[in-house]
């Protein structure tokens, strides 16, 4: 594996800690307009690409199927927003429980390496159209989301008494499942090349289903507040640029 790859596989984790690193210097939890406007910057980013790293080149990899060549992304698309819902599923009816919401992120942190792991086979699979700028796009929307998700698990455990050590161990912890999903991903890529536009069309889902689920709620909860939706857009707009100019 190429070592700029290798690093870029890492940002996720690296989110995650750094959100994680919250409880080291604050003593309450994040303040809600800065969680609402990352989460609408990482949400806005993850969007896009969804569609410009993810879908589209799952469609053009399909091309050979003329006006079919959407349906291995679709069918793809619907295995990521059934995957997450399972997941959701083996969660315990706990949502208040701090141990609960480690869960919780451990699992949604899976198909998000999955996807990152995905589009990193995509760009070492030769005609798949896929440019390094996409895979660190994506990388970096996935990224950007993970801070606060560190934050999420770090500072509501050191609220209810866990050591301050204790609570960032359990923040970055929750990340590491991330990297690990990816590489494991990538490793089997050339056994998936077959069903590649499946995976891209797979990981995709599985975003949305992550930034409609936790990411959109954040940003948008607020009455009266354009903020996070600024920000989404601004995410958007960054993203669109990164993977069209630079792809």
């Amino acid at each position: 594996m190429k070592p700029l790859l290798f690093a870029t596989l890492m940002l996720p984790f690296w989110g995650t800690a750094l959100g994680a690193c919250a409880v080291l210097f604050v003593r309450h939890h994040a303040h809600p307009v800065g969680v609402q406007r990352m989460s609408g910057l990482a949400a806005g980013v993850m969007t896009a690409a969804c569609v410009w790293s993810l879908l589209i080149p799952a469609m053009e990899a399909s091309s050979g199927l003329g006006r079919l060549c959407f349906l291995p992304a679709a069918v793809g698309l619907w295995g990521g927003f059934l995957f997450l819902q399972f997941c959701d599923t083996l969660l315990p009816p706990l949502p208040e429980e701090c141990t609960m919401t480690v869960f919780a992120v451990i699992l949604h942190n899976i198909p998000e390496g999955m996807a990152v792991g995905a589009i990193a086979a995509g760009f070492l699979t030769q005609g798949s159209g896929i440019s390094f700028a996409a895979v660190f796009a994506l990388t970096l929307g996935i990224t950007l989301q993970n801070i606060p998700e560190g934050s999420i698990i770090s500072l509501p455990l050191k609220a209810q008494g866990t050591s301050t050590p204790k609570a960032f161990l359990w923040g970055v912890f929750s990340g590491a499942v991330e990297p690990v999903a990816a590489i494991l991903t990538l490793l089997l890529a050339r056994l998936l090349v077959p069903i590649l536009p499946v995976m891209l069309g797979f990981a995709a889902g599985a975003m949305l289903s992550v930034v409609v689920e936790e990411l959109v709620p954040q940003f948008s909860g607020q009455e009266k507040s354009t903020s996070g939706i600024l920000f989404f857009a601004l995410g958007f707009s960054i993203m669109m640029t990164m993977d069209v100019a630079l792809g």
